[in-house]
């Protein structure tokens, strides 16, 4: 017990310092500090905030309205037996691949609050839902940042088959929880879905007008907290760099570095990645090392999403009791694999003289004038996932259907 209560007054002590460090140094560089805030400020006001609130905004009405009660019927023959998670963990699945970090985060959290799923459940799904939208990976960092789709799509195929991968480790995760009743194969699955959205809706019981008004101020008050998690790192990571922490923190990953065959121009990128996603992504494109090598570098910095990130999750599961350290640890994971993976699909896409469809992701990734149309490409995708999950969910339900006739009718 002794040990223990040392061990966290040295964690409280350390804390302490570290604030303290922080402050002095924004009091002593000013301007820099100044500069960060402005720099994380408009990436949140022009980028973030404009591409996810409508997607907050319609999460919180369609739980209300009891359309995600109603998905998550139709959805459970692909997601249960899969993923180990309920159906409507497919609506978070849908949602976090239309509108990126950290919407996967706050559906799970509000499926957890309304006791949809349970805390098990909730870590596996947290952990491969929260991912990164295809218009910054085929956007921001194969056209901005790359100059190249091809790689674009590369990195972005590995980050999709790797958050697949990782929600199929996951579903080991938490063996020892009692398996959730089975529903009866002789059920219809529509109306179950139907009755589910009804008595969601007659549960929730708030007009449409309190509704909606409840909506947008969920909505605004999350994105003011992902605004100052992002601001705030932002500030982080200048003064760390103006005063010299970054080389000494980057000691330790220089020698992992190393042992993996990169090169010392690896580290910056990695340094910056482990603390905010579009930085170390940047600076991977521009790192002295091969294509490939920056390319996993890359893949492995979206997949983990960086420490600003993480602490806009950890924020947002807060008041539910789902553990972090599950998270964290999928993310280490999702890292690794996404990087092994990103040099099978370069390869392809570089021995390839076209790729298949290329010519519509060349325009899906063009700079598009405003949100409007940056909305309009979400929701195209947000219907498209959703669509071939519930073609997927129809198909499993279907076969499982037969295996239980064809069983019934060889018992008889």
């Amino acid at each position: 017990m002794n040990k223990w209560l040392n061990q966290r007054r040295r964690s409280a002590y350390l804390v302490a310092l570290a604030g303290t460090i922080l402050t002095v140094s924004i009091v002593i560089y000013p301007q820099e500090a100044f500069e960060a805030s402005i720099h994380g400020l408009r990436l949140w006001w022009e980028i973030v905030f404009p591409a996810l609130l409508p997607f907050f905004i319609a999460t919180e009405i369609l739980m209300g309205l009891g359309v995600v009660h109603f998905t998550g019927a139709l959805l459970e023959p692909l997601m249960q037996p899969i993923f180990h998670v309920p159906g409507v963990g497919g609506f978070a699945v849908a949602m976090g691949l239309a509108s990126g970090y950290p919407i996967g985060a706050k559906i799970t959290a509000r499926l957890r609050n309304d006791n949809l799923c349970s805390r098990q459940e909730a870590e596996r799904l947290v952990s491969f839902s929260n991912m990164a939208d295809p218009a910054f990976i085929l956007g921001a960092v194969a056209v901005g940042m790359f100059g190249s789709l091809r790689i674009g799509v590369a990195i972005a195929q590995a980050h999709y088959l790797s958050s697949i991968l990782l929600g199929l480790l996951m579903r080991f995760y938490g063996r020892r929880e009692p398996a959730p009743p089975a529903a009866a194969d002789r059920e219809n699955i529509l109306d179950k879905a139907l009755r589910d959205l009804y008595r969601a809706r007659v549960a929730d019981g708030r007009s449409l007008g309190q509704l909606m008004g409840d909506s947008v101020r969920e909505a605004v008050n999350t994105l003011l907290l992902i605004g100052g998690f992002i601001i705030s790192f932002a500030v982080l990571i200048r003064i760390m760099s103006v005063t010299g922490l970054a080389g000494w923190f980057a000691g330790p990953a220089a020698t992992i570095l190393r042992f993996l065959g990169f090169g010392q121009a690896a580290i910056p990128p990695v340094f910056s990645g482990i603390f905010e996603i579009t930085l170390g992504a940047d600076l991977a494109s521009q790192a002295a090392v091969p294509l490939v090598q920056k390319a996993m570098l890359a893949s492995a910095i979206i997949a983990w999403s960086g420490l600003s990130v993480h602490a806009q999750v950890a924020s947002m599961i807060s008041d539910t009791d789902i553990r972090f350290w599950p998270y964290f640890m999928a993310r280490l994971i999702h890292a690794v694999l996404a990087a092994l993976i990103t040099p099978f699909f370069l390869g392809a896409a570089t021995v390839s003289a076209a790729i298949p469809g290329l010519p519509w992701l060349e325009a899906y990734a063009a700079p598009r004038p405003g949100f409007l149309a940056h909305l309009a490409s979400a929701t195209l995708i947000l219907l498209g996932a959703m669509a071939a999950m519930l073609l997927l969910s129809a198909a499993s339900f279907l076969a499982r259907r037969i295996r239980v006739v064809a069983f019934r009718i060889r018992t008889h």
